[in-house]
């Protein structure tokens, strides 16, 4: 839920531009640093809130702190990322299977996370749970400044000019692109569409049913970002041996962003034929939503590796700052498309809806190959 709030924040799309910005300026383990501060004053402000407050004014509170975390997520995400780039051994595919085990790992954690968070919420209380967060995070921000190599860089030089909003390189750009669609195409189905009718699927209309069935859908969105974690991690064995070119790994880039587009056209003629939730289309979604994900894992962690390769030591924070905003993009678009096309058509034209974004996203990479 956090993060449907936080794209939901105004200019909460667009919250990579300053933090690129920041690190390009500043160098990345200051902007790391910020990052892990600014969460920690996130936690802090949101234990604040008052039960007394009106609806209203603590939606909006929520809203802003929220917002918070999300440019306190920016830093911290891009300043890691890049710091792949100019860390990692050089040569043999090292660059690759470092970011898929950083962004696999973070991803199965942030799963994780869900039922620790639930878990601390029905054990500790809220304010608990909050602030036990918050001094976890202290700590963790206590071993970076202590264990981080010092002169990481990053840092602009002072003579390089501002290159703008985009890449100079149109790889980059492509990339971006591609990404933009590529979330967008999750979200579509992964915000409204999919988590209403199992709500409806598995609820009886009871308080205590609906209250039961968020949890169960709750769940299995969870294991699903585990699972898709999983699957990142081990993305560069899938994609072919060890040390092959940048342009082979590019061309099964747009190998794979091809094989995503029919699933969710074909969970959407399924939902179409079946016209209402029945016991089939329930057991097809599953398993169609869990190939989706295999699918998906691959093409999100190949597009992670791919951003770091075609970007420059001298600029990576900008090209990977450029990148999660155009990932950011790509999931407020998924959002409202999300509600928009559930609302005009159901479940059927949501899932139709991702297949079109999973199109355009497989369109964007080809270009990337016949460059």
């Amino acid at each position: 839920m956090a993060d449907s709030v936080r794209r939901w924040v105004p200019g909460g799309g667009d919250r990579q531009q300053p933090c690129r910005w920041l690190a390009a300026r500043l160098g990345l383990a200051a902007t790391l640093y910020g990052g892990l501060a600014l969460q920690i004053g996130a936690l802090a402000a949101l234990a604040q809130l008052d039960p007394a407050w009106s609806i209203p004014a603590s939606v909006t509170f929520v809203m802003a702190v929220q917002g918070l975390s999300g440019v306190a997520k920016g830093l911290a995400k891009m300043s890691s990322k890049s710091a792949v780039k100019l860390l990692a051994p050089a040569g043999d595919g090292s660059l690759f299977r470092w970011v898929a085990l950083l962004t696999g790992s973070k991803n199965a954690i942030k799963g994780a996370g869900f039922f620790l968070g639930a878990a601390l919420l029905a054990l500790a209380g809220f304010n608990a749970a909050v602030w036990g967060m918050a001094a976890v995070l202290t700590i963790i921000l206590i071993a970076v400044i202590l264990f981080l190599p010092a002169g990481l860089p990053g840092r602009l030089k002072a003579d390089e000019a501002w290159g703008g909003w985009r890449s100079g390189d149109s790889r980059v750009n492509r990339l971006s692109l591609a990404r933009l669609f590529l979330f967008g195409a999750r979200d579509v189905w992964f915000v409204v569409g999919i988590p209403v009718y199992f709500q409806s699927v598995l609820s009886d209309g009871t308080a205590e049913g609906r209250r039961e069935a968020f949890f169960l859908v709750g769940g299995f969105m969870a294991l699903w970002i585990i699972a898709y974690g999983a699957v990142q991690a081990i993305a560069p064995r899938l994609l072919g041996p060890k040390g092959q070119s940048l342009e082979a790994t590019t061309r099964k880039a747009v190998q794979w962003s091809g094989r995503l587009v029919p699933i969710p056209f074909l969970l959407a003629g399924a939902a179409a034929i079946a016209g209402e939730p029945t016991a089939w289309l329930t057991v097809t979604l599953i398993l169609g939503l869990l190939a989706f994900g295999f699918v998906f894992a691959v093409n999100s962690s190949v597009h992670s590796y791919l951003i770091l390769a075609f970007g420059s030591a001298e600029r990576i924070t900008r090209d990977v700052g450029f990148y999660y905003m155009a990932n950011a993009a790509g999931r407020l678009i998924g959002t409202l498309l999300s509600g928009l096309s559930y609302q005009v058509g159901g479940l059927s034209l949501c899932l139709a809806t991702a297949g079109t974004l999973a199109l355009a996203n497989c369109l964007a990479a080809r270009r990337l190959a016949t460059q």
